[in-house]
Formats: C-alpha cells, sequence, structure tokens
C-alpha cells in the first residue's frame, strides 16, 4: 500500500466515507500462494497458509504460521520493538550451518487490538534470505502485491525524450506501461533511440517486470550521463511486450 493508491501515504483520489489516516491501515488477508525461503541453500519455511500483511506506506509482508518454519534454525533474541498499530515484536536470529542472520526474523506474541490475525505468526526480512518462491517462480525485492497492477499497452501519442534540449528519443510507437501508483512508463524502440548508448553494471529487479539492465547515455558535448536508460531483456510474461 504504497504510493498514491487508496491506502497509500498520498491517495490521488477520493472516499465517500471517512477513509484510514494517512499511514495508519493495516490490511491482513490470507494468500493462496505456496511460498518458501531458503537460507544457506536450505528451505527454512515452506507454507499453503501464509498471511499478507500490507500497510499504508510500505510493501506486502508475509507472515507463517510457526509449525510451517523450521524450528531447529531459530534462535530467540533479546531484540525488541515496539510498533503504534501492531503492538511489541520479538526476534529470532536464524542459523542455518554456517550462515548467521541476526534478527532475521519477528513475531507478535501479543498483538494489539485489531491486530490479532498476526499473533505468533513469524515474519522475516525479505532482502537478509537467501532466495523466495511463490508456487516454482523465485521472486525478488518483496512479494507481489495482489491488487498492485501492470498494463503494457501500443500507443501511437508523439513520445520525445530531451535532456537539456538535445532530443534522446523520438517516436510514435512506444509502449505505455502503466502501474499501480506509479508515474507512466513509456518504452521505445531501440531504432527510436538517436544518441548513442554504453551498457553499465547496474542491474534492478521489479517483483512485476522482472530484471532490468541499465545505459549510460553519451551526449552530443561528450558528457557521459550514467544509468539514464534501462531496458527488459527477458521481462515477466505479463509484461513480455516491453522487451
Amino acid at each position: 500500500m504504497t504510493g498514491t493508491g487508496p491506502l497509500g501515504r498520498d491517495p490521488a483520489g477520493t472516499f465517500n466515507i471517512e477513509p484510514p489516516p494517512p499511514g495508519q491501515a493495516v490490511y491482513m488477508e490470507p494468500s493462496p500462494k505456496w511460498v518458501r525461503v531458503e537460507v544457506g541453500g536450505e528451505t527454512i519455511a515452506d507454507s499453503r497458509r501464509v498471511l499478507l500483511v500490507s500497510e499504508s506506506g510500505l510493501q506486502p509482508v508475509y507472515y507463517f504460521p510457526p509449525e510451517d518454519v523450521r524450528a531447529d534454525v531459530l534462535e530467540s533474541s533479546d531484540r525488541h520493538t515496539h510498533c503504534p498499530k501492531k503492538g511489541e515484536a520479538s526476534y529470532h536470529t536464524i542459523r542455518v550451518g554456517d550462515q548467521v542472520v541476526e534478527n532475521g526474523a519477528w513475531y507478535y506474541p501479543e498483538p494489539l487490538a485489531g491486530a490479532e490475525p498476526i499473533r505468533g505468526l513469524i515474519a522475516f526480512y525479505w532482502g537478509r534470505m537467501d532466495h523466495w518462491f511463490e508456487e516454482d517462480e523465485e521472486v525478488f525485492v518483496h512479494p507481489r502485491d495482489p491488487y498492485h497492477r501492470v498494463d503494457v499497452i501500443p500507443t501511437s501519442r508523439h513520445i520525445r525524450v530531451s535532456l537539456d534540449g538535445e532530443v534522446l528519443a523520438e517516436t510514435d510507437r512506444a509502449m505505455a506501461l502503466f502501474e499501480s501508483n506509479l508515474p507512466i512508463r513509456w518504452y521505445l524502440p531501440p531504432e527510436d533511440v538517436t544518441v548513442e548508448l554504453e551498457p553499465t553494471d547496474t542491474v534492478t529487479r521489479c517483483p512485476y517486470k522482472g530484471i532490468a539492465s541499465y545505459y549510460a547515455v553519451r551526449r552530443e558535448n561528450g558528457e557521459t550521463v550514467k544509468d539514464l536508460i534501462w531496458h527488459y531483456d527477458d521481462p515477466l510474461a505479463a509484461v513480455d511486450r516491453i522487451a
């Protein structure tokens, strides 16, 4: 629930009822997905009964029933934190062989009123785990929000991309990518990019689009602007039109 969505911090639209205070909403629902977590080459959580928890301004988080998490890799920690929406959290350190993730998992033994569905369920810091899978597909960055949508639509709008008056690309054959809570992105045919491009080492991942590679742009004045352009060589099937 990020960006300009209905329960984000800065909704783009209006309600006909009193909305939750900005940043205060917590939405909890069972997910039908089979979700697994790997650390140190071993599966430490494996569940078809995860709870997907979404909070205003934050990416969603999977919470696992404790019986679907390997107890032998969890060590109690003396770390505790307080969330004004969910209550007091306790932590586990994860140990798999020689690999240790300090305070990598947390749970709420006695959540606040309204957050009872997460009682005792275990969550993991996404980026500190080695791999996450939804069904048999690896997922990057964060869980996929079932209410987040991406549409890729051909457009004949005239699109011109310029930097300080220098035209970098121009086309009437773009793909318009509409993604929930984000500005429109325009994906242009490579032959309609008119400047010299140099590949860089930068790589980013998106749970909805896949793995992006980046280019530096060499301008007419000789200046090189790093990572100004990105592309998806092999995007996920739902957005394969941007390849």
